[in-house]
C-alpha cells in the first residue's frame, strides 16, 4: 500500500514541475498600413506584371534570361531551398515510429561467483561432476529481428517542429524570390547604367570634336594677333580635361559590363546592348496599387512572415519539451545460444514491448535556456517582419516621388540643354566676329557639356526609378 502510495506521489510531482513552464505572449502588429503611398497614387488592388511583361528591351531580356540560370547568389539560394527541404523530411520522420533491421552475436564469460555463474551450478557448489553447469560458460548469444523505438506525440512538441520545419522551408523558398527580384533588379539598374556611360562617351566625344574646332580657330586668330596665349592655353586645358573624362567613363563602362558579366556568371567581356535610351522603349507603366499589396507581393516580407511562424512553432515546441515524454520500445526476433536452433521458431521467437513516461524534474535549465533562446528569436522574427514591412512602404513611397520628380527635373533640363547648345555656336561666331573673348567660348561649352550628362543622368534615373518602383511593389520574382 506505501508502495502505491510512493508511486502516485513520485507521478503527481513529475506531472506537476513538467508542465510548469512560462506562458507565452502573443504580439500583434503595431504599424498598420496607411490606406495609400501619396495623395494621387490609385486606391485599388493591382497585379504585379510580370518582369517579361515590364521590359521590352530584348537585350536586357536575354542577359536576365542567362542570369536566371547562371548567377553564383541565385544557385547558392537553390540549394539553401533543397537544405529546407531535408528539414521537412527529417521533421516527417520524427513523429513516426523508428524501426531497424537488428542482427547481433555475441559471447559472454560468467564469472563463478557471480549470480548469473552460480545459476549455472548447483547453489553448494558440488563437485560431483554430473552437477556440472547446464548453459554454456562462456555463453553465445545470436538475435535476428526487428527493434522500434516510438515517442507519442503528447503535447504537440514534434507536430510544431514539423510545422516550425514547414515554415523555414517556404521562408527559403521567398528567400530564392528575393534574390531573384533583386537580381533583376541590379541587372536591369547596371544594364541602364551601361546605356548612360555609352551616352556620356558619345557627347565626350562630340564635345571634344566642337572644342578641337574652337581651339583651332583661337590657334588661328593668335597667328593674326586676334589672340593671345592665354587663350590658346586655356583651350587646351579644357580640351585636355575633356579627354581625361573621356578615359574615366571608358574605364567606368569597362567596369560596369564586368559587373553585368559577373551577375549573369560569366568572365569579362562585351556586353552586346542597345545605345538608345528611352524609358517608353524600355520599360512599361506601372500601377502602384494599395499598400497592403506589397504584403501578398514583396517576397523579404513573405519571407519574415514565415519565419515568424517558424519562431511560433519552436516557442510552442520549447514549451512542450517540459512536459513528460512518454516513448514505447518494442522488439521482435529470433534468439538462441546455438546458431542452428535460430530458426527453430516458435522455441526461439522472443518479443518485448515497454513504455516510459518520463519529464524533467531537476536539472531543467537546458530546456529553460532553449526557451528563452526560441522566445528572444520569436521576438525577433516579428522586429523584423515589422521592418520589412515599413521598408516596403517607404521604399514604394520614395520610388513613386522619384518617378514624379525626375520627371520633371529631366523636362527641365531638356530645355537647359538646348539653350546651351545653342550657346556654343552663338559663343563661337561672336568671338570670330571679336564680339565676345575666349572665356564666353569656353564657359558656353563647359555648361553645355555638363548640362547634357547630367540630362543623360536623370534619363538614367527614370528608368532606375521605375525599376526601383517594381522591385519595392514586389514584382520581378514571377
Amino acid at each position: 500500500m506505501r508502495t502505491n502510495s510512493l508511486i502516485y506521489i513520485l507521478l503527481f510531482a513529475v506531472l506537476l514541475f513538467g508542465c510548469k513552464t512560462a506562458e507565452l505572449t502573443t504580439e500583434k502588429t503595431k504599424n498598420g498600413l496607411p490606406k495609400n503611398y501619396i495623395v494621387n497614387t490609385d486606391t485599388t488592388s493591382v497585379r504585379i506584371q510580370k518582369w517579361r511583361e515590364l521590359i521590352f528591351d530584348e537585350k536586357l531580356r536575354a542577359l536576365i534570361d542567362s542570369a536566371l540560370t547562371n548567377n553564383f547568389d541565385l544557385q547558392i539560394a537553390l540549394q539553401k531551398v533543397e537544405i529546407s527541404k531535408a528539414g521537412i523530411r527529417f521533421a516527417k520522420g520524427i513523429r513516426l515510429p523508428e524501426v531497424g533491421v537488428v542482427g547481433s552475436a555475441s559471447q559472454r564469460k560468467f564469472g563463478d561467483y557471480t549470480m548469473d555463474g552460480v545459476g549455472n551450478y548447483d547453489t553448494q557448489f558440488s563437485p560431483n561432476i554430473n552437477d556440472k553447469q547446464q548453459i554454456p560458460n562462456p555463453l553465445p548469444d545470436y538475435y535476428v529481428g526487428v527493434q522500434a523505438s516510438w515517442e507519442i506525440d503528447l503535447w504537440g512538441k514534434l507536430k510544431n517542429k514539423k510545422k516550425a520545419a514547414a515554415a523555414k522551408f517556404i521562408a527559403s523558398q521567398h528567400g530564392r524570390d528575393l534574390i531573384v527580384t533583386n537580381l533583376i533588379a541590379e541587372i536591369s539598374t547596371t544594364y541602364f547604367e551601361l546605356l548612360a556611360l555609352d551616352n556620356e562617351l558619345e557627347i565626350l566625344e562630340n564635345n571634344i570634336q566642337l572644342q578641337q574646332g574652337a581651339l583651332d580657330v583661337v590657334i588661328i586668330q593668335k597667328q593674326s594677333a586676334k589672340a593671345n596665349e592665354l587663350a590658346v592655353e586655356m583651350m587646351k586645358a579644357q580640351l585636355l580635361n575633356s579627354k581625361s573624362i573621356l578615359v574615366e567613363v571608358k574605364q567606368k563602362l569597362i567596369e560596369c559590363e564586368s559587373k553585368l558579366n559577373f551577375l549573369v556568371g560569366s568572365y569579362p567581356g562585351k556586353i552586346v546592348r542597345d545605345t538608345l535610351m528611352d524609358s517608353q522603349n524600355a520599360i512599361a507603366a506601372i500601377n502602384a496599387g494599395i499598400p497592403s499589396d506589397i504584403l501578398v507581393n514583396r517576397p523579404d516580407i513573405r519571407q519574415a512572415e514565415m519565419e515568424l511562424k517558424a519562431s511560433n512553432a519552436d516557442v510552442k515546441s520549447a514549451k512542450a519539451a517540459f512536459y513528460p515524454t512518454l516513448n514505447i520500445n518494442s522488439l521482435l526476433g529470433l534468439q538462441s545460444f546455438n546458431v542452428l536452433l535460430l530458426l527453430e521458431a516458435p522455441a526461439s521467437l522472443v518479443y518485448n514491448a515497454a513504455g516510459s513516461l518520463a519529464a524533467p524534474l531537476l536539472n531543467r535549465r537546458k530546456l529553460k535556456a532553449d526557451l528563452m533562446t526560441t522566445k528572444a528569436e520569436q521576438k525577433q522574427a516579428y522586429i523584423n517582419y515589422e521592418k520589412n514591412v515599413v521598408n516596403g512602404f517607404v521604399e514604394v513611397y520614395n520610388s513613386l516621388n522619384n518617378i514624379k520628380n525626375t520627371k520633371e527635373m529631366y523636362d527641365t533640363k531638356s530645355e537647359e540643354v538646348e539653350i546651351l547648345k545653342q550657346s556654343i555656336f552663338t559663343s563661337s561666331e561672336l568671338f570670330k566676329a571679336g564680339r565676345a573673348n575666349y572665356m564666353e567660348v569656353i564657359l558656353a561649352q563647359k555648361n553645355a557639356l555638363q548640362s547634357q550628362l547630367e540630362l543623360v543622368n536623370y534619363k538614367k534615373r527614370q528608368n532606375t526609378s521605375l525599376i526601383n518602383l517594381y522591385r519595392s511593389l514586389g514584382g520581378g520574382w514571377q
